[in-house]
C-alpha cells in the first residue's frame, strides 16, 4: 500500500542545509545539501519510523492542512 506523507522543508540559515520533518510521525526528520539527498533520506528515514509504528500498533496520521501563524518577533 502506497500512502503520500506531508514533510516540511526548510533551509537552516547557520548551516545552509535543507532541514525536513514529517509531522505526527515521531523520528521522521532529516537534512542534506540537495533536494534530491534529503528527498533519499527521508523516504528512508519514514520508512523505518512508519515500521516502528506498524509494530506498535499506531496508525499513520492523516494530513488535514497548513495554516500560515502570524506572530510578533
Amino acid at each position: 500500500m502506497k500512502k503520500n506523507l506531508v514533510a516540511y522543508i526548510e533551509r537552516d540559515p547557520d548551516t545552509n542545509l535543507l532541514v525536513a520533518e514529517v509531522p505526527g510521525v515521531p523520528g521522521a526528520h532529516t537534512q542534506a545539501e540537495t533536494m534530491d539527498e534529503l528527498i533519499a533520506n527521508l523516504k528512508e528515514v519514514i520508512g523505518l519510523c512508519l515500521e516502528d509504528r506498524k509494530k506498535g500498533g499506531a496508525k499513520i496520521p492523516e494530513f488535514v492542512g497548513v495554516q500560515e501563524i502570524e506572530v510578533s518577533i
